[in-house]
């Protein structure tokens, strides 16, 4: 079994970067510097959205699946500097070369790792190769929109046409799978500063899981899977889940089972 790697960011706002590239009052505090400039880009945008680069990560949330088992996870602690987030996520890419699986990671996740690895200097040999080290990822590497080493399922599913484009919540629940509890991407930087980072942490893994599980789906389409392969598939989910004692997997699988 090729190892896959499933993966989905929850960031906030960048307030050292925000001070480096604005003029800020020294004395304001990191949260009133970022509440100051998603003001700032609301009433000239109108959205408070900020460019990628200014997206700090604060979470990286994987599931992962090979020969040993299906396993889902935050990477690192809550309070673990980006670096290492970072770091983490390269070195499993580094050891494992699996498969990517991302819902929206070409348009927000992987240009979000990208500038942020380039402002921490957090090398990924592996994950930048195009054929240079190895010949096999001249036709298949993580780069490229259209090969199948890193499957942006939004990107694919939507004929890589972004006015097709759907939300993973709604395919979830339209595929019978429990979609998001309770919070939304919108959400977690108010959530992240009010202390709540034990549940944006719970909130992300839920969204891998649910994006294997629409993943799962879509190999059965295209005959990657049978009917008793895809099946066992989703019960292997159930099961882990179902095992765990979390208060957010509980959550999950009582929606799931009603």
């Amino acid at each position: 079994m090729t190892p896959t790697l499933v993966f989905d960011l929850e960031t906030i706002p960048d307030a050292q970067g925000l001070r480096t590239l604005g003029s800020y009052d020294p004395a304001m505090t990191d949260e009133q510097v970022i509440e100051a400039a998603l003001q700032a880009r609301l009433e000239s945008h109108g959205s408070d959205f900020l460019p990628l680069h200014l997206h700090k990560i604060a979470v990286v949330g994987c599931v992962f699946r090979d020969d040993n088992g299906f396993r889902v996870k935050t990477l690192g602690q809550a309070d673990d500097p980006e670096a290492a987030l970072i770091g983490g996520f390269f070195k499993t890419i580094e050891r494992y070369t699996p498969r990517l699986v991302s819902w929206n990671g070409s348009g927000f996740d992987l240009p979000v790792l990208h500038y942020r690895s380039l402002i921490h200097g957090v090398q990924a040999p592996r994950y930048w190769d195009t054929g240079e080290d190895d010949r096999d990822f001249k036709f298949n590497n993580y780069i490229s929109r259209y090969h199948n080493r890193h499957i942006d399922l939004m990107d694919l599913l939507a004929k890589y046409n972004g006015r097709a484009n759907a939300p993973l919540d709604d395919l979830a629940k339209l595929c019978g799978f429990p979609g998001k509890l309770g919070m939304d991407g919108s959400q977690v930087w108010r959530a992240w500063s009010s202390g709540q980072a034990d549940e944006v942490r719970a909130y992300c893994e839920t969204d891998v899981v649910n994006t294997w599980l629409v993943y799962c789906r879509f190999r059965f389409l295209r005959g990657e899977l049978d009917q008793t392969a895809y099946e066992a598939e989703v019960d292997l989910v159930r099961e882990t889940l179902s095992a765990s004692d979390a208060a957010h997997w509980k959550e999950y699988m009582a929606v799931w089972n009603a």
